[in-house]
């Protein structure tokens, strides 16, 4: 791996774990659901960008497979709380 792009993923972590901290405070402090919601799509979201990351700085391509699982699977959970906002029930 080049220096130029070793200090851009050192960067790059530094950055999302400054994200992940501040999502972790507003999904133990959000005053509503609705914000503690957005706040774990959103540390979803992080560590789909840690996990890609990962990916670049090993060079291996099973990390963006993962990345790729964990996508779908935090959108099936977003939907899912939402849902459960909104209706009160998951399955009809």
């Amino acid at each position: 791996m080049t220096p130029l792009l070793s200090a851009a993923v050192v960067f790059a972590t530094g950055c999302l774990s400054l994200a992940i901290l501040l999502n972790l405070f507003r999904l133990f402090r959000g005053p509503t659901a609705a914000d503690r919601i957005l706040a774990l799509d959103t540390l979803v979201i992080n560590a789909i960008a840690v996990i890609v990351l990962f990916g670049i700085a090993y060079a291996t391509a099973a990390y963006f497979e993962a990345a790729l699982l964990l996508a779908m699977v935090g959108f099936l959970g977003t939907v899912a709380y939402c849902k459960f906002l909104l209706r009160g029930d998951i399955v009809e």
